[in-house]
């Protein structure tokens, strides 16, 4: 595609062929998430990350945001929610993925009251970052959550990855849980009376668990 042509981002289902571009972009993402302190490897987790790639491409729980070439300047579509995408059928000049998206329904054991969306991976390339792809990319897996019978969307995002979590606020997306964690390679402060106790709560009382498993 020359530099000459119009172009536009459309936002679809991923096919077989997508399944080795969005395993890179994941790497990339995971990649760039260590800075952030996740502990999930990037290459080293190449061959799972492909085979979700491959069972959410047939499942329709996984979509693209790919560049192609626009037929009309008003083809395009921007809902109001400030994501400009197109969801016409692509164009055979279509190139690669600048993005995907992955969610589901929660199939999680537990009962709750409502019927929960989650959105699993979202990335946009570096270089196509600030054109709204990403929420297009969202957008589109909430629509599709929405369809499919839920009424939340669930996600997460680093602590530390202020970025982030501002785009997500700035799409309505407010704190539910917080993880803690706890390096147990090295505790200065630990004594060794400590691994007798019985966890308690700020009152005092004796508990079983840290939180609400639900």
């Amino acid at each position: 595609m020359s530099d000459g042509d119009r172009t536009r981002v459309t936002i679809e289902p991923a096919t077989v062929d997508d399944i080795d571009s969005v395993t890179d972009m994941w790497v990339a993402l995971a990649a760039g998430q260590r800075r952030y302190g996740s502990t999930l490897l990037a290459d080293d987790n190449r061959g799972a990350v492909r085979e979700w790639a491959a069972r959410a491409a047939v499942t329709g729980e996984l979509l693209v945001a790919r560049e192609t070439a626009a037929a009309d300047p008003g083809d395009g579509d921007t809902d109001d929610r400030g994501g400009a995408h197109d969801n016409s059928p692509a164009d055979p000049r279509d190139g690669d993925p600048i993005g995907f998206v992955g969610f589901g329904l929660d199939h999680g054991g537990y009962e709750r009251d409502r019927t929960r969306g989650v959105v699993s991976n979202l990335f946009v390339a570096p270089e196509r970052r600030g054109e709204g792809v990403g929420t297009a990319l969202l957008c589109a897996a909430e629509d599709a959550l929405r369809e499919a019978g839920a009424d939340a969307v669930a996600l997460e995002a680093l602590a530390d990855n202020e970025r982030a979590r501002a785009f997500y606020a700035d799409h309505g997306y407010e704190p539910h849980r917080v993880e803690l964690t706890k390096s147990l390679s090295a505790d200065p402060d630990r004594t060794p009376t400590d691994s007798g106790r019985t966890p308690t709560d700020a009152d005092g009382n004796e508990t079983g668990t840290t939180d609400d498993p639900a």
